[in-house]
């Protein structure tokens, strides 16, 4: 006797995996818009700190394990370009969450009126 247990069919089963994949993708997606989102930060904190220098003021940038002096236009056209960088990773990450998000409503659905398929009668009982 099978105790009541229905074996799910192999599709079914593949449609439940999906699930978990978009979940797991979903997840990498957000941490990695919460990075970006940080580096962002950063990014206008230096550029912010750097406009209330003068233009001969001394600045030092980070490369590797030292600081190298460099010209405050340079390091201001690095951070710019940087930022200018990191905003279309945001945007590409926004749309990857989008569609992410969309295609897990959607195979949440799917389940979901599937299961019902698979759910007992309660009349009769």
């Amino acid at each position: 006797m099978s105790e009541g247990r229905v074996e799910l069919p192999a599709d079914f089963q593949e449609q439940l995996a999906r699930l978990q994949q978009l979940q797991q993708t979903l997840q990498m997606i957000v941490a990695q818009k919460q990075q970006v989102e940080l580096e962002l930060a950063d990014m206008d904190k230096a550029l912010e700190e750097l406009g209330k220098l003068s233009e001969d003021a001394q600045v030092y940038k980070s490369v590797g394990a030292i600081f190298v002096r460099k010209d405050k236009a340079s390091v201001t056209k690095d951070l710019a370009e940087r930022k200018e960088l990191l905003n279309v990773r945001m945007s590409v990450l926004s749309k990857q969450e989008e569609r992410t998000r969309e295609k897990l409503k959607e195979i949440q659905q799917q389940i979901q009126s599937r299961l019902r398929q698979f759910q007992p009668s309660q009349s009769g009982g």
